[in-house]
């Protein structure tokens, strides 16, 4: 369900009548109508509405639907693929890395440690080594400022976001009402690319 549609769904579950629904909107994000909305606008009036009682139970009968390969996507495998993609998919959202396709990601393990495909980078030191090599390069170009060991996801995400905003030149306690950390960080990364386009 998209973002547009929980918002109608949690008016209606709300009982809102479309003035203090349309009040709501402007109070949260200056706009009258969810489709005038960012992505990051439209998480902060999900979070609002949450504030205010709404809450989202997907029907138990509905199947999960499996999205379709994304364009450059690959099998990766291995033990380690699901934390260099989105450290890799970070580093596009921060405007740093120029080609988010896995094969691009394979290519820079190669790289950092002479393994030709993720699902065979087994050793914890060679994981660890292409790791820090993206953390490292994020930090130095984007001036991530990483969490200490083992963070939670959501803080590693925040520190994305920290990023992200430092580049726009926005405030970073807009951080503090976002409910979906993922669509914020792709809404400011289409934002990053754009500033960052020579």
């Amino acid at each position: 369900m998209n973002s547009i549609a929980i918002i109608h769904v949690a008016k209606k579950q709300l009982q809102l009548e479309d003035d203090d629904y349309r009040a709501l909107l402007i109070r949260v994000t200056g706009k009258a109508s969810s489709r005038d909305m960012s992505e990051a606008e439209r998480g902060l009036v999900v979070e609002e509405m949450r504030r205010l009682g709404f809450h989202l139970t997907p029907p138990k009968s509905r199947e999960p639907k499996v999205q379709p390969a994304a364009k450059g996507a690959l099998d990766l495998g291995g033990p380690n693929a699901t934390k260099l993609r989105a450290l890799w998919i970070s580093g596009w959202n921060l405007g740093v890395v120029k080609d988010r396709a896995d094969t691009a990601l394979v290519a820079f393990v190669k790289k950092q440690t002479g393994i030709d495909h993720l699902a065979w980078l087994r050793d914890p030191r060679d994981a660890a080594k292409a790791i820090e090599a993206i953390k490292a390069w994020l930090a130095r170009a984007a001036g991530v400022k990483w969490p200490g060991r083992a963070p939670l996801p959501s803080e590693t995400k925040r520190a994305v976001a920290s990023a992200q905003l430092a580049i726009l030149g926005l405030p970073a306690d807009a951080l503090d009402r976002v409910a979906d950390l993922d669509a914020y960080i792709a809404d400011l990364g289409a934002q990053v690319r754009k500033a960052k386009k020579p």
